[in-house]
């Protein structure tokens, strides 16, 4: 457990290896024992590189209330996991919301990430979240201050509070250019009924680096958890660990 300033304290779970290492920023409402998380542990373990998951204040064994978090607490709480917990270069991997943070974090600490991959990254999703609720929710958020949104992908509702929305305009990335200059790789599916597939297009043409690659799984979810794509992700993180 890493303690914080404010008292909370972030779960993480660290395996030692080979730099630069890869540390995995998980998705909204998602944790550290995710599939993808824990299959490539298994795949950099496998390889003997150094590896690093966590848990954003809020979810899974971290403390805290999800309510309390904010897109600019989350990126807060993974760079106090790249700080404090690792050492040398770090292959940034970002799964959904993880993927915006991921970017953010490249963006603030260019000197440790050595290179990210995105997992149906999706930068700025607060505003798509926004635009596309109903009514009903919206008037929740203006009266109660949240709105318990259902999920498909949990039994537990999302809850999306005025504190998300209102927070995220501070950590936009495609309303100019993203300024990051490591290596990149987009793994978008085409079949995504959370982020846009054409997302992944929209981050690559922002971004000033010229290495990006954009792998679009035709036949792909939201999730990409299945064993094709799991191969394609530990293959991704491996070839860029190898770049000079």
């Amino acid at each position: 457990m890493l303690l914080r300033p404010d008292g909370q304290s972030l779960a993480y779970h660290h395996t030692a290896g080979f730099s630069p290492g890869v540390l995995f920023c998980s998705g909204f409402m998602s944790d550290m024992k995710g599939t993808k998380a824990i299959a490539l542990e298994k795949g950099m373990r496998g390889l003997n590189r150094s590896y690093t998951r966590f848990d954003y204040l809020g979810h899974g064994q971290s403390t805290g209330h999800f309510q309390d978090g904010t897109i600019s607490r989350w990126t807060d709480d993974a760079l106090a996991i790249l700080d404090n917990c690792t050492a040398g270069p770090q292959i940034i991997v970002g799964s959904s919301m993880g993927g915006w943070i991921g970017l953010r974090m490249a963006l603030l600490r260019p000197e440790r990430v050595a290179g990210f991959i995105g997992i149906a990254a999706a930068p700025d999703f607060t505003a798509r979240m926004w635009d596309d609720m109903p009514e009903e929710g919206k008037q929740a958020i203006k009266i109660n201050g949240f709105w318990e949104q259902p999920s498909e992908y949990s039994d537990e509702p999302y809850v999306i509070t005025r504190k998300l929305i209102d927070d995220g305009p501070r950590n936009f990335l495609l309303n100019g250019v993203i300024n990051v200059t490591c290596p990149v790789h987009l793994l978008q599916g085409m079949k995504d009924d959370s982020v846009p597939w054409k997302t992944a297009i929209d981050i690559q043409e922002a971004l000033i680096t010229e290495d990006v690659t954009v792998c679009l799984i035709k036949n792909g979810d939201h999730r990409l958890s299945e064993p094709d794509d799991i191969s394609r992700l530990i293959l991704a993180t491996e070839r860029l660990g190898n770049k000079k």
